[in-house]
């Protein structure tokens, strides 16, 4: 994969960003861990601020981080960046609606999936430390792929009739950002492909499946 920018640039554009917004950062991953919490305690209860939140979180990461910083060195980041805000008007929509999307729905594996992927975006900034990036020129939390991880985590656990559209730019980002991850050595981010098959079988897998029959009136 050929890409306009090395190794070296793309971590100076995360140390630019973590030192001019890495309060942002601590203040996304403090509001994704308690909506997590409350997800976990009261799923049926907890879609609208889960929803909200993933707004927030691509919000972010297309104004701040695709615009602001990535455009620098990768002129595709315009692209992204418009991706990311059309991601957060569709999660904006599914916020708003009545009745609101439920979390949780889907059980079994595919909520213990949904899980790992949430706690492994919660964790991915010390993944980074651990793998050998330094601080500050590392990703963190707001920026793309920890925000497509969670995000593909929360939508597992949905039904998916009503996950579909919602799944659609998370997916091509997963693409986008596993490919990257192969190619500029960010081995937190091969989790992302991992996120993507997994979202894109239950996807695929929803479309054999029959659908309850509708009460016919007396």
């Amino acid at each position: 994969m050929h890409l306009p920018f090395g190794h070296e640039q793309f971590l100076d554009v995360f140390g630019a960003y973590n030192r001019a917004f890495w309060w942002a950062a601590l203040l996304l991953w403090l509001a994704t861990a308690a909506v997590a919490v409350r997800w976990l305690r009261h799923p049926s209860r907890a879609g609208r601020p889960v929803m909200w939140l993933l707004v927030a979180h691509w919000m972010w990461s297309g104004v701040v981080y695709q615009f602001g910083y990535f455009r620098a060195i990768n002129p595709a980041a315009t692209v992204f960046g418009v991706l990311f805000l059309v991601e957060a008007s569709l999660l904006a929509r599914a916020a708003a609606s009545r009745p609101p999307l439920v979390l949780g729905a889907a059980g079994g594996a595919w909520r213990v999936l949904g899980l790992l992927f949430v706690g492994y975006g919660l964790i991915y900034p010390l993944l980074g430390l651990a793998l050998g990036l330094a601080y500050p020129r590392m990703p963190t939390f707001g920026v793309p792929c920890p925000t497509a991880i969670v995000t593909i985590g929360f939508l597992l656990t949905a039904k998916v009739e009503r996950a579909r559209v919602l799944a659609v730019i998370p997916l091509i980002w997963a693409m986008i950002g596993s490919s990257a991850a192969f190619a500029l050595g960010i081995r937190a981010d091969l989790m992302l492909a991992v996120a993507g098959l997994a979202l894109l079988v239950r996807l695929i897998g929803s479309f054999g499946a029959p659908r309850p029959a509708r009460a016919s009136n007396p």
